[in-house]
């Protein structure tokens, strides 16, 4: 989700122009119109965009889907939402869990010690489980903004061993329980049974082809078999057993070595490891993140982590058939014969496309023991026909062990000849019929160098673009609407853009338009009506490129027609993320994450000179009506 190695610098340095006389710019040439120039765009990308009212423009199809007016793009430090709609506050970061802790005190930020029995920071990817008559909200805490959370030293650093500690265990996931007052708004209920702060220090079990492997033993855990605790989990998944999935994405940024000429292993490299951490300073105040004493570490991060929201004493397990890589989130859907799949994507420019097929077929009531820990791991093939197949990481197709492959899946992805994709971030499938969406966010390597792996990252198929910096979402329909069928059809359902600056493809789509018009597609998810709801964490300059978009937003899909209409506007340099619904689908839950980052000045949600924080708020219909 949050890609720390991006900067406005590097947006400004993919908006320098494209290099001349390339292929794709003698097509462009030759288009007359926006029309053109996309029909164009199709022939080489697929069936590009196949609803008769997107092609035509229509902006009326669907209006009572959609039930709202559309807000426009503002910089405003608020949330933003259509007439007929209340917004009010959930919980928020340092927000206490237990009667016993202080409430938060913007004014020194807190302690290790009070964090721990506190919301986390950054929330991301949640779900809203329905636990007999109560409501519990599992979320993920995905970084902490160092900056903010140590802005009362002077340095703004973490000084001590106490900011250090303070800022691991804002990691994690909350689980906590949250009930409707008489007055519609919701609140955090302290002392709950179900209240749980799950953290990097927190023992859970390793399953799956790696456990007990020589990649994953440590010192601390010569078995292989258990690890400490789960950081940087960026979206989510659920099981139909009611069981939360955490996804750990950009895990390689905790390690550090102390040996500073340390040759660090090629393995460790393709996922981003090196001899510096990104200022978290974990290693610090536990070896276990210096790679020089204990190299296996960074093998035992990267993966699925499977939480039981209805048992505060559970372990969590840490499910590696699912693969390591920078997970995004896990969608879970049910197979037409039982079986289960799960969607993936790897949030890394010129990375993959995951799915996983259990061996087993699940049943309600029955034994879901083995259904994330038995089954085929997959690597999606794109061609530019609007066909593609999923190619799976055999021992035969990689010449890796099933252990090896679930620790280096990207390594057994490159082996394949899987796609290189632009950023693969959440992964959502319709409720309502066979085809599954991935939002792509950007991409500035595209077609220019490759990553970080050495795999070429080529323009064409499902990412059409180079210097991809508006991203796309592409969506594909399984063969005979069998999710666990070998091949499938795909095309581009939208293509962010900037219709309002650019006339060629950097406009994006017919069903982009200066109204609607935004950037950096994240998450996604489809309510019960399948509507699809589109998140953004992209570029909040609001000038060149990017003027007009505003602040980051939330916008609502009919992929039927593929209208588009923007529905929500988060506050200063957020990020919205993070989408969920209340047991009745009366209020709406979404997440707005690193408020105020980068310098920029915001005081949400509180307003006057108070500290930013993250949190999540609820949506509701001033009628009463349903939200989704």
């Amino acid at each position: 989700m949050k890609d720390h190695d991006l900067s406005f610098d590097e947006f400004d340095e993919i908006n320098s122009p494209r290099p001349e006389e390339s292929d794709f710019d003698r097509i462009v040439e030759s288009a007359i119109s926006r029309r053109g120039f996309l029909s164009v765009l199709a022939v080489g990308t697929a069936s590009f965009l196949t609803s008769t009212s997107v092609l035509s423009g229509r902006a009326d199809a669907a209006t009572d889907r959609f039930g709202f007016n559309q807000v426009a793009a503002t910089l405003d430090d608020t949330i933003t939402i259509p007439d007929g709609f209340t917004s009010s506050p959930v919980v928020n970061w340092g927000d206490p869990l237990w009667s016993s802790s202080p409430e938060f005190d913007w004014s020194v930020r807190g302690t290790a010690d009070q964090q721990k029995m506190a919301f986390g920071d950054n929330n991301d990817g949640m779900t809203v489980f329905a636990i007999g008559d109560r409501t519990v909200l599992v979320i993920n805490q995905e970084y902490t903004n160092r900056d903010i959370a140590n802005a009362h030293r002077e340095s703004k650093l973490a000084e001590t061993d106490d900011d250090v500690l303070k800022g691991m265990l804002a990691h994690g996931v909350t689980v906590v329980e949250i009930a409707e007052a008489d007055d519609g708004t919701w609140g955090v209920v302290k002392d709950s049974p179900f209240n749980r702060r799950i953290t990097p220090q927190t023992e859970m079990e390793i399953t799956g082809p790696a456990a007990g492997h020589d990649l994953l033993k440590t010192p601390a855990d010569p078995t292989g078999t258990k690890t400490l605790g789960t950081w940087n989990n960026c979206a989510n998944g659920e099981t139909p057993w009611g069981t939360y999935l955490a996804c750990e994405e950009n895990f390689n940024g905790y390690f550090r070595s102390a040996d500073k000429e340390m040759e660090v292993p090629a393995a460790l490299k393709r996922y981003g490891v090196g001899v510096d951490d990104w200022g978290y300073s974990w290693a610090q105040i536990d070896d276990r993140f210096d790679i020089s004493k204990t190299p296996n570490e960074p093998n035992r991060a990267g993966y699925v982590v499977e939480i039981d929201p209805t048992d505060p004493n559970s372990t969590p397990k840490k499910r590696t058939a699912l693969g390591r890589f920078k997970h995004e989130n896990a969608e879970v859907v049910v197979n037409r014969d039982g079986r289960i799949v799960v969607y993936m994507g790897d949030d890394e420019r010129g990375e993959f496309l995951y799915r996983y097929v259990s061996n087993g077929v699940y049943s309600a009531g029955g034994s879901t023991d083995d259904l994330l820990v038995d089954g085929k791991l997959y690597a999606a093939v794109f061609s530019d026909d609007g066909r593609g197949k999923w190619a799976e990481l055999s021992e035969a197709a990689t010449g890796m062990s099933k252990a090896e492959i679930a620790v280096h899946s990207r390594q057994a992805g490159s082996k394949v000849g899987a796609t290189t994709m632009d950023r693969p971030e959440w992964v959502t499938s319709n409720p309502n019929k066979a085809e599954v969406y991935v939002a792509l966010t950007n991409n500035k390597n595209r077609g220019i160098k490759p990553n970080k792996g050495g795999d070429a990252t080529p323009v064409g198929g499902p990412n059409p673009r180079e210097g991809n910096k508006y991203g796309q979402i592409v969506r594909w329909m399984p063969d005979d609407e069998d999710h666990a069928a070998e091949g499938f059809d795909w095309n581009i359902f939208v293509l962010a853009g900037n219709p309002a600056v650019h006339s060629d493809d950097r406009a994006g789509s017919p069903n982009v338009n200066a109204e609607n018009m935004f950037n950096s597609p994240d998450g996604i998810g489809f309510d019960s009506r399948g509507i699809l709801w589109i998140q953004t964490d992209g570029n909040y300059k609001d000038k060149d490129d990017f003027e007009g978009h505003g602040n980051n937003q939330m916008l609502a899909a009919d992929t039927e027609t593929g209208e588009i209409r923007r529905f929500l506007v988060g506050p200063v340099s957020c990020e919205v993320t993070g989408l969920a619904w209340s047991p009745d689908r009366k209020t709406m839950f979404v997440g707005v994450q690193h408020p105020g980052e980068k310098g920029f000045e915001s005081h949400w949600p509180l307003g006057g000179d108070s500290v930013p924080r993250s949190g999540v708020v609820a949506i509701k219909r001033t009628d009463g009506g349903l939200m989704g």
